[in-house]
């Protein structure tokens, strides 16, 4: 490995594990522009994938007591059922093009949201749209890595206390990653130079986790529903600008 290589690898996996840390989220949003100019395109989306696992474990350990398994199970189990028919859907639909819609999507929630003196407050319980949100995330991870965003936009909407929102992305994201992980593995994407990298990359972004977790504990509840939303707007704008850079 390069001088280079190695410097935009640290950066990639500190800035990854640090958002991770704090949001709960975002390890491919801040690492893969980094990682995308030193590796090929399924190598940096698979160390992204084992970076935000395990900056993510970090996180719902942090949480655990605040998970209610009934009300995480209303998004995850649908989640699992949904990812084989959104792998399924990738020869009828373009993901690129869906990720532009999906982009714009977010640009808009996070641009109406972001700026508003008062949060959004649904209070209601709504377990069959938990459901249909968490299903939904799992088409749109196994149709175009996008698993996590109709469930983040959906949660910042609802006035839980952010342990308990956290409570409910984390272990989410964390399954269907993990699920994801599987299926590189038996395609055999872990190579010898991918596993040196992901040991390269493992402490870094296990420190910068923790430090993101460290600001996440001296966060007020609204402060974190209003990061969630700003992350929106964020991860629309970057997604948007890398497919129409990148996408060809």
């Amino acid at each position: 490995m390069s001088g280079e290589f190695l410097l935009l690898l640290a950066l990639g996996a500190v800035a990854g594990g640090f958002v991770n840390g704090l949001a709960g989220f975002g390890t491919a949003l801040f690492a893969l522009g980094f990682w995308l100019q030193i590796m090929p395109p399924v190598q940096a989306v698979l160390v992204v994938l084992v970076m935000s696992v395990l900056s993510g474990v970090q996180g719902a350990i942090l949480v655990r007591r605040a998970i209610r398994w009934r009300r995480l199970g209303r998004f995850l189990l649908p989640a699992l059922l949904g990812i084989p028919i959104g792998t399924a859907l990738v020869v009828w639909i373009d993901p690129r093009a869906l990720k532009l819609v999906i982009a714009g999507f977010l640009i808009l929630y996070g641009v109406f949201f972001a700026f508003r003196r008062e949060l959004p407050a649904m209070t209601r319980p709504t377990p069959v749209v938990d459901g249909g949100v968490g299903f939904a995330g799992g088409v749109l991870g196994g149709l175009a890595g996008l698993s996590g965003a109709l469930p983040t936009m959906w949660c910042a909407m609802r006035p839980w206390p952010k342990a308990e929102q956290r409570a409910v992305l984390q272990p989410y994201n964390l399954a269907v990653q993990i699920v994801a992980i599987a299926l590189f593995a038996v395609q055999g994407a872990f190579d010898r130079e991918t596993l040196v990298i992901l040991a390269v990359a493992t402490p870094f972004t296990l420190g910068a986790a923790q430090a993101g977790l460290f600001v996440f504990k001296w966060m007020a509840d609204a402060q974190f529903r209003r990061l969630l939303i700003v992350m929106m707007l964020v991860s629309g704008a970057v997604l948007m600008g890398r497919e129409l850079l990148l996408g060809g």
